[in-house]
């Protein structure tokens, strides 16, 4: 048996020590500078933003429009090189928790030794009897003192056990800190793609306008006379729908109309939704609903509305895993099955509410009289999230509660991120583009609805 000095130093050795050293001071400068860097960039975007609000509202000429696409082009760099300072970011965010996880490993590693030696010692001296002691020519006072610094290790051992268990909770929630931040990196990488496909486009478009033009306003006129449509024109022309055919645009314009009656939501801003929205199903396709669909908050609605509607789920298309969240949207305005239910009557019958959460048991029910979209339809139908008219109406139902109906540029573009990204997301940077394109859509589907009024 060692001596008491040795019982007291292997107690202090033995507790577990959670400190972690703090980022160096290159670090913590250069994250300094990146967010100096987005601040600067987010103001020079919002300048751009401006500008070309205002531009869009002069009389339409040459000199306008190519400071259009100038101020387009300008402002996609900016975005580019802002989801670039989001990444860098993010990726030194990933770099320090992948090596906090990794000291939390080792330190677990270093407890369950600590604990493993603390354990076997206290086995021994509990297990050394009295006539030992004597047997062995032992000093009685040494006996005791040793005794009292085994129970002060028995001390250190409850206390390691909390501590591991502490560490063990921390490393989780570090784990679970990479796993959101991977993603969020992934995200912004995808969105990055579709920023730079953009800048491509109205680039090309506007050397196409110089070239064709040569730089003069005359024959920039004629152009616009000659692509400019009649209302005739305006009315045949197909509305593309995701995961539904396209329906000629005075059909769609006339199903917007009657949303607007219903909910208060101008009809040209829910066209703008419905067009990016079947502009990204073009980029992201159709996916799997077994495979793309959250497991539990959705697959089982998703079931149950299919056998209300009399459909084979495995037959209908639904949105691919995008990259900012769980697919198995569906139809045209590309409701998730779970917001779907809380629109439409689906009701979980543990809990008689359309929520899921923990203990879901996936016993859901149809109830008409809880059909918000069969009544604003009048219809005596369940509501299908495939039909144009049930999309449309659905849409309008759910921008309105995202504050659409308030109406005005800020109003609806929030609406809008609301829309794609719920309204704890919406305020996120990153996912400004799907605003911008809403709302420069909503913008060209309103001069189509104007020509058709003076018609």
């Amino acid at each position: 048996m060692k001596s008491k000095g040795f019982f007291i130093f292997f107690l202090f050795s033995a507790l577990p020590v959670f400190v972690f050293g703090q980022a160096s001071e290159n670090v913590q400068s250069r994250r300094a500078q990146l967010e100096s860097e987005l601040l600067q960039i987010e103001k020079e975007i919002e300048e751009q933003r401006v500008f070309l609000s205002a531009k869009q509202q002069e009389r339409v000429t040459l000199e306008r429009d190519v400071a259009i696409f100038d101020a387009k082009i300008e402002k996609s760099q900016l975005d580019i090189r802002k989801t670039d300072l989001n990444i860098e970011s993010l990726s030194r965010d990933i770099g320090g928790k992948a090596e906090t996880i990794i000291k939390l490993d080792e330190k677990i590693s270093r407890e369950k030794r600590s604990l493993a030696e603390i354990i076997r010692r206290t086995n021994e001296i509990d297990n050394f009897s009295l006539v030992e002691v004597v047997l062995n020519n032992r000093n009685f006072s040494d006996f005791f003192e040793d005794i009292d610094s085994f129970d002060s290790v028995k001390l250190a051992l409850r206390e390691s056990f909390v501590e591991i268990e502490a560490t063990k909770n921390y490393t989780t929630s570090e784990k679970k800190s990479l796993e959101d931040k991977r993603g969020e990196e992934q995200e912004l990488r995808q969105i990055q793609v579709l920023q730079r496909r953009r800048l491509e486009e109205q680039k090309t478009e506007r050397k196409a306008i110089l070239d064709a033009t040569r730089g003069e306003e005359g024959v920039y006129q004629k152009i616009i006379a000659s692509k400019e449509k009649t209302a005739q024109e305006i009315r045949a022309e197909l509305f593309a729908l995701r995961d539904s055919a396209a329906i000629p645009f005075e059909k769609a314009l006339a199903l917007a109309e009657e949303a607007e009656k219903r909910t208060g939501v101008r009809a040209a801003f829910i066209l703008g939704i419905l067009a990016e929205e079947s502009n990204l199903g073009e980029n992201v396709g159709t996916g799997i609903w077994r495979q793309d669909m959250h497991p539990d908050r959705d697959r089982p609605i998703f079931a149950v509305i299919a056998s209300t509607l009399g459909f084979n789920p495995d037959d209908l298309p639904v949105s691919k895993k995008p990259w900012y969240g769980w697919g198995g949207a569906m139809g045209p305005a590309q409701f998730i099955p779970s917001t779907w239910a809380c629109f439409t009557g689906y009701v979980n019958t543990q809990t008689n509410s359309c929520r899921w959460g923990t203990g879901y048991s996936g016993v859901w029910t149809y109830l008409p009289e809880k059909d918000r979209i069969r009544k604003l339809l009048r219809e005596n139908r369940p509501a299908n999230p495939w039909e144009p008219q049930d999309a449309i109406m659905a849409s309008a139902d759910l921008l309105s509660d995202n504050g659409a109906s308030k109406g005005g540029y800020a109003a609806e573009r929030l609406a809008a991120l609301r829309y794609l990204a719920g309204w704890q997301n919406a305020s996120k940077s990153a996912y400004a583009f799907y605003g911008d394109d809403v709302m420069e859509l909503a913008a060209f589907y309103q001069r189509q609805i104007d020509i058709l009024k003076k018609s």
